[in-house]
């Protein structure tokens, strides 16, 4: 029993796996706040763009304006 506490004492087997552990954390934080700043600054983007675009084409935005299918027989 005595040996196998002193080998257990010895081993860093768990050690690196925790260490590895906090270092996947730590990019998981990363990726995730990184993600949240480039969503929202593609948010901001594509609404520039709306309003742009509805700006150019005379509008106020949003609605379909287009052709298209109606649905109806003709």
């Amino acid at each position: 029993m005595r040996k196998f506490f002193a080998k257990l004492r010895k081993s860093e087997k768990g050690a690196t796996a925790i260490e590895y552990g906090l270092i996947a954390a730590l990019i998981a934080v990363a990726v995730i706040s990184a993600m949240t700043t480039l969503g929202e600054e593609l948010g901001t983007t594509f609404t520039n763009i709306q309003t742009e675009l509805a700006t150019a084409n005379g509008g106020t935005g949003g609605g379909d304006t287009g052709g298209g299918d109606t649905g109806g027989s003709e």
